[in-house]
Formats: C-alpha cells, sequence, structure tokens
C-alpha cells in the first residue's frame, strides 16, 4: 500500500523529511478496524513528533492522526461498524498514523462521519473536536462547575487555530459562557467572529488589559491553544479568583506558581490519554465523535476545514508541515485521495 514516512527527524525543507513509500497492507485483529483512507488533515502534533522522534533502524515512521474513510474489514472483537461503514477518527499516537492507504484503529475511538460532509470536510474534525470537548467538558467542566463571583466567561487564547475554530463552536452552541476568543490579524479576528466568539481580543497586546477593557469582569475559564508560556503571567492576572485554567501545548517550562495567590485549578489535555493507556472510559471517544457527528449534521457545529492541499503524497505533506510550522495556519489543512 502507499504511505508516506521517514526515517529521521529533518526540517522540512528537505526533500528527504517526509517519502513516499510502501508498505504491507495491515491486518485487523482484536477490535480494530482495517480502514481506507479517504482524506486526512494535518495537526501540530505531526510536526512535532516528526522533529523528536526517528523511525526504528531500517524501517519508516508513519505519521497522521486525523482521517476519514470507510472501513474495509473488522477485526474478530469488533461489533461497532461493519465493512461499508463511512467513519471518522483521530487515531492512537502509539500507533502508525493514518498518511497510508489502509490503517488499524481501535473501534472504540471511532465515531461515525457525519452524512452531511465530505470526507475532507470530516477528516479535519476529529482530534481537534476531541481536544476541545475534553478540554471543555472533562478538564474544565464548564457546564458543571460554576466559579463563584467570575463571569460567566470563557477565554480561549489562539481562537482561529484548529483546536480554537471547534472550541469557540462548543461553547457558543452548547453552553451559556460569553466567548472570547483571541486573535492578531484581521483575517484570524474575522474567522473567530464568524464561528460564534461574542468578542475577539489581541494576543500580541497584554491580554488582562485586553480582556478587562471588555466590561465584561474577570472571566472563570481560560482555555489555552497555544503559547501558554508567553501569556501565563497575563492569564494569572486575568482570570477570575478560584478559576479554572486549561492547557494543550508544550511549553519547556512552565512556572505554575503565579497561579496559587488565586487558588487556580490547572488542567492539561491530551486527547491521546485515553488510547495511550486503553483506560476503561477509553469508548467515551467514540461516543464523543459519534455525538459530534450528529451536531454537525443538525448544523449545530461545521467543519473547520480552510485549506486542501491536494492528494495525499509527501510533497503535499510537506507544504501542510511547514504551514503548520509557520504558525499562521487558520482552521485546519486537510488532504485527499492517494491520486491514480
Amino acid at each position: 500500500m502507499r504511505a508516506i514516512g521517514y526515517q529521521a527527524s529533518l526540517p522540512i525543507e528537505r526533500e528527504d523529511s517526509l517519502l513516499d513509500i510502501d508498505l504491507p497492507a495491515p491486518e485487523p485483529r482484536g477490535r480494530d478496524l482495517l480502514v481506507e483512507v479517504r482524506a486526512v488533515s494535518v495537526n501540530p502534533v505531526d510536526t512535532k513528533v516528526r522533529m523528536r522522534a526517528a523511525a526504528e533502524p531500517g524501517g519508516y515512521k508513519v505519521l497522521g492522526w486525523d482521517a476519514a474513510g470507510i472501513v474495509k474489514a473488522v477485526g474478530p472483537g469488533a461489533t461497532r461498524f461493519r465493512p461499508g461503514d463511512a467513519v471518522f477518527y483521530a487515531g492512537d499516537i502509539t500507533r502508525p498514523g493514518t498518511n497510508a492507504e489502509l490503517h488499524l484503529v481501535d473501534e472504540r475511538i471511532v465515531g461515525t462521519k457525519p452524512a452531511s460532509l465530505g470526507f475532507a470536510e470530516a477528516a479535519a474534525m476529529p482530534l481537534t473536536a476531541i481536544t476541545a470537548w475534553e478540554a471543555l467538558f472533562d478538564r474544565l467542566q464548564v457546564k458543571a462547575h460554576t466559579v463563584p463571583g467570575a463571569a460567566r466567561a470563557l477565554l480561549i487564547v489562539g481562537g482561529a487555530g484548529g483546536v480554537g475554530s471547534i472550541a469557540i463552536q462548543l461553547a457558543r452552541k452548547l453552553t451559556d459562557l460569553t466567548v472570547i476568543a483571541t486573535a492578531s490579524r484581521p483575517e484570524t479576528r474575522d474567522w473567530a467572529l464568524e464561528l460564534g466568539a461574542h468578542h475577539v481580543v489581541d494576543h500580541s497586546k497584554p491580554l488582562a488589559a485586553e480582556v478587562a477593557a471588555l466590561g465584561l469582569g474577570a472571566p472563570g475559564f481560560v482555555f489555552s491553544t497555544t503559547q501558554t508560556d508567553k501569556h501565563l503571567a497575563e492569564i494569572a492576572e486575568l482570570i477570575a479568583p478560584q478559576g479554572r485554567f486549561a492547557l494543550i501545548d508544550d511549553p519547556a517550562t512552565l512556572d505554575v506558581s503565579v497561579l496559587k495567590r488565586k487558588s487556580i485549578s490547572l488542567h492539561w489535555e491530551l486527547m491521546y490519554t485515553r488510547s495511550m493507556f486503553g483506560t476503561p472510559d477509553m469508548g467515551e471517544q467514540g461516543a464523543l465523535l459519534d455525538e459530534v457527528s450528529r451536531l454537525v449534521d443538525a448544523g449545530t457545529l461545521r467543519t473547520t476545514l480552510t485549506e486542501t492541499f491536494g492528494t495525499i503524497n509527501a510533497a503535499n505533506l510537506r507544504r501542510a508541515h511547514a504551514l503548520i510550522e509557520s504558525g499562521t495556519a487558520r482552521g485546519k489543512v486537510v488532504l485527499e485521495g492517494f491520486g491514480a
């Protein structure tokens, strides 16, 4: 089968940073689905893993943790899906990725593809939807928790990125929170407002003053998707006492002592935790994606696809990785099909 992989961690400008390769087709076991991949999207995790993890000697490492496709075969323990079903999912970071014609994934972390979306539009959603959903509803518990004296408001740092784009929609459509997003360029500001943010502030300026100028009071919840180390002092200043703070990025260091004075709770979200450790509630991700699919088909949520980079091959994936690494991506970048 055709796939895209690499052997050594190299700058994306190098043609051998990602290569078109041929690999044996995998076989489903246990609760696996064998999926014919129709479309994939590219996330920051792809670029991070490429630069941090080399392939095993003599082999290739295949990236990709978002896909939409058709189930071709199922393992003997699989019960949720059958061959021919259209699915979407974000996969498992401990297994080979989705940048291949055929891919194995545990059925418990797979959802039914929204019927109203094409494969490219659907592939843009799983990883970011799971991340945003878990951060808002499992970690921050924005529906169940009230911060005494705080504004019923949520600040999303990095509102125009992949996770921010779906977090804005989830918070606006499924909660009573006032949604404040950050963006620093006219096109990203417009995008955040289009997705449903009530207010957009500029994260290139001091955030505490930007949020205070809205006149809403101190927000009870903050969700940081990017450059948390750069913004942490401002977040500690603007958040309400006893507020709840979640992040998803990977600062080299993070001095959380600035959160102590206000008794801020810290929640780190990684959507791979359930699959990585085989937690008893691993199936919650499949159920979550089924709910996202239902919400999309009902018109409550929309895909965050903004750019399609052509067919799934090494050259196009290198372009997509370069865009992600530039820090200027808006929404999600998708590749579709493997060509003739």
